[in-house]
């Protein structure tokens, strides 16, 4: 488990992560959102020690990450897959990284095959593309078998097939009760990969629920219906805390009663319905309606300068 309490972290005047309390459960994906400059990567740094905190605390299972004996072990961690001696093989590094924690070729060979790097490991790193970056650094991650997986942004540079990849292994390691913790700006990716999310916004946590829960926030109670009788039906259903359109001739949409409620409100008023479909939202609908008062720049400031 990845536990912050009270973490904070200022840069002079600047307040980069503004006190926030969180946790990563064992046995699921956690993702972590947030538009640029929000706070996610010193957050992550924070947790690997790359960055000391201000004030508050960060614990892996219970420790610092200074405190731990074997950090390969316990923790593997993707945050930047260029922090690779260029002139290296994948496989030396591998080799490199494995002999500070006595672990033997046999599984430097397992995480090469596992992440697909067979044919270039032998090849120096310097000229390896993105995308095969980034699977040397999930192999790194790898290596040590840990309980806790800390990713960020890890399907930047990869093509479809290696997206899917990731996602069956993040979903993989957490079915075997593992730590998993991965940050993307994907939200389509995200939304098939993560149970939870984690969203921060001008350094704060401004959403920790279920991917579920997140997604409700888009879709609100919106429900879509359909009946013969829709302009009598939308005078009917309209009222202070409701609001109706109709978008055709047979179609209403409803904001403000749960479906159940409509059916039974159509029933009383003996309106024939064909349709009563609750609207459903998607995790970027929902991260954009979160963020909106985080980001620096917005999709819309774009249509202003046409």
């Amino acid at each position: 488990m990845i536990e912050a309490i009270g973490l904070t972290k200022r840069y002079g005047q600047k307040t980069a992560v503004d006190g926030i309390n969180f946790q990563v459960q064992p046995g699921r994906v956690t993702g972590f959102l947030g538009p640029n400059g929000a706070g996610k990567s010193t957050t992550m740094r924070m947790i690997v020690g790359l960055d000391r905190p201000t004030s508050g605390t960060v614990t892996l299972n219970g420790k610092q990450y200074a405190d731990l004996k074997a950090p390969l072990h316990e923790v593997g961690v993707l945050l930047d897959a260029k922090a690779v001696h260029t002139g290296r093989s994948a496989y030396n590094h591998l080799r490199a990284m494995a002999a500070t924690h006595g672990i033997g070729s046999k599984r430097v060979d397992e995480v090469i095959a596992l992440t697909g790097l067979e044919s270039v490991a032998r090849k120096r790193v310097g000229g390896f593309s993105l995308g095969m970056g980034q699977r040397l650094g999930m192999a790194s991650a790898l290596l040590g078998d840990p309980s806790i997986l800390i990713l960020d942004e890890p399907v930047n540079g990869l093509d479809p097939e290696g997206v899917i990849w990731v996602r069956t292994l993040a979903r993989h390691m957490a079915a075997q009760g593992r730590t998993v913790f991965l940050s993307s700006h994907l939200m389509s990716e995200m939304a098939q990969t993560a149970d939870q999310i984690i969203v921060l916004g001008r350094g704060r946590v401004i959403a920790d629920a279920p991917v579920a829960d997140i997604i409700a926030l888009a879709a609100g109670n919106a429900v879509r219906v359909r009946t013969p009788d829709a302009d009598r039906f939308a005078k009917e259903l309209a009222g202070t805390d409701v609001t109706v359109s109709v978008t055709e001739p047979d179609l209403i949409v409803v904001n403000g009663l749960a479906a159940a409620r409509i059916g039974e409100l159509a029933a009383s008023s003996r309106v024939v319905l064909h349709e009563l479909t609750p609207l459903a939202g998607s995790l970027e609908d929902a991260y954009l309606a979160l963020t909106e008062d985080d980001v620096e720049y917005h999709a819309s400031d774009i249509e202003d300068t046409k």
